[in-house]
C-alpha cells in the first residue's frame, strides 16, 4: 500500500506545484494619445496676415515728379 501511496503523493504535490499561481492574466496598457495643440493656426494665420499686409501696401519707393514754377 505505501509503494501505490508515495507515487500518488508525489503526483499531487507536483500537480498542485504547477497550478499555485493560478492563471495570468495580460492586460495591455491603455494607448494614450496627445491631443492636437490648440495654438497651431495662429502662427500660419499671423504670416499670412503679414505677407497680404506686404503685398498691399507695395513698394512705395517710387518718385515723385518735383515741378517748378518760373523756370
Amino acid at each position: 500500500m505505501k509503494k501505490l501511496i508515495a507515487p500518488v503523493l508525489a503526483l499531487t504535490l507536483a500537480t498542485s506545484a504547477a497550478f499555485a499561481g493560478g492563471p495570468v492574466i495580460v492586460e495591455e496598457d491603455p494607448v494614450v494619445e496627445a491631443a492636437p495643440p490648440r495654438s497651431g493656426w495662429i502662427v500660419p494665420v499671423v504670416i499670412g496676415v503679414i505677407l497680404i499686409c506686404a503685398i498691399a501696401c507695395g513698394d512705395d519707393d517710387e518718385e515723385e515728379a518735383v515741378t517748378t514754377a518760373g523756370n
